[in-house]
């Protein structure tokens, strides 16, 4: 008996604790996060002039390539050989309901078996690349 009223003391206590103003204010607070920005309305701050678009140029050769092809036509060794089928961006229509903003989300943040570049390239650079993907529906 002596026991059972130890323990539902103790039990008690611990709850009372749990309670008390100062063990709500010890309590970790979540930071606040921000609200996510619609990538739809990102303004592309990177005019496409021949030096942006020769090094959104490089930036797909070396990055990109190697999955969506050369010429953007989704046939890179490595979507073949992932089975993956991606959009040929040398159709105008590819891309036409895609803002730069989007294609800038997905590019930084990655989309499906894509991993993101945001972290190993800066935003311009991004910005770069979404300015030359636009020029190979183009030619």
């Amino acid at each position: 008996m002596k026991w059972m009223l130890l323990c539902v003391s103790l039990l008690l206590s611990h709850w009372v604790c749990q309670q008390s103003p100062q063990a709500a204010a010890e309590k970790p607070v979540a930071p606040e996060t921000k609200p996510a920005v619609d990538p739809a309305k990102l303004v592309n701050p990177t005019k496409p002039t021949p030096t942006s678009l020769a090094l959104g140029k490089k930036s797909y050769n070396l990055d990109c390539a190697m999955c969506h092809g050369k010429t953007g036509a989704g046939d890179g060794d490595l979507a073949a050989d992932m089975k993956l089928q991606l959009r040929d961006y040398r159709d105008p229509g590819s891309l036409k309901s895609m803002s730069d903003g989007e294609i800038f989300t997905i590019i930084a943040n990655g989309k499906g078996q894509m991993s993101g570049e945001q972290g190993r390239t800066n935003s311009s650079q991004i910005w770069n690349l979404v300015n030359y993907i636009r020029t190979l529906s183009k030619k």
